[in-house]
């Protein structure tokens, strides 16, 4: 699978680590995070992955910050994108078997890197499980379509 990561200056050592950890799985990482210690503005990390999701660029992508929430917030101001920040694996697992989420947040300052591998693992697993789901993802895509008027 090819994976998206982004994050900010707070998440610089986390992005790392996780990027080492997925390349070992076999996946392909792009990185559109900073690298730089120096502050950084998460909105810009978290809309790069996500045009790369929607465009099809990368499968689904990961966005890490200091909570988690503002980049996930940023990414899920891209249409199609559907990010869920999580802080433990069942909230990961049901975001993609109930909403086929595209995107994963989660915060360096929150959850430890081994837990953040367990996340990560889930979600990456996890399979959409489509029937009365659809009906629920129809519903925000209506939303989106209203949005753009």
């Amino acid at each position: 699978m090819k994976i998206g990561i982004g994050n900010d200056h707070v998440a610089v050592e986390y992005k790392s680590i996780v990027r080492g950890y997925l390349e070992s799985k076999g996946h392909e990482v792009v990185n559109f995070g900073t690298d730089s210690l120096e502050r950084a503005n998460y909105p810009e990390y978290g809309e790069a992955v996500a045009n790369a999701v929607v465009s099809g660029e990368v499968d689904r992508g990961i966005v890490i910050c200091g909570t988690g929430v503002g980049i996930g917030i940023a990414a899920n101001k891209v249409n199609g994108i559907r990010c869920c920040t999580c802080s433990e694996p069942y909230s990961a697992l049901l975001s993609r078997q109930h909403n086929n989420s595209n995107m994963l947040s989660f915060g360096a300052r929150v959850v430890g890197i081994e837990l953040a591998k367990m996340i990560v693992d889930v979600w990456l697993d996890g399979e959409y499980e489509d029937g009365r789901h659809q009906v629920r993802i129809d519903m925000l895509r209506d939303i989106e379509a209203r949005q753009r008027r």
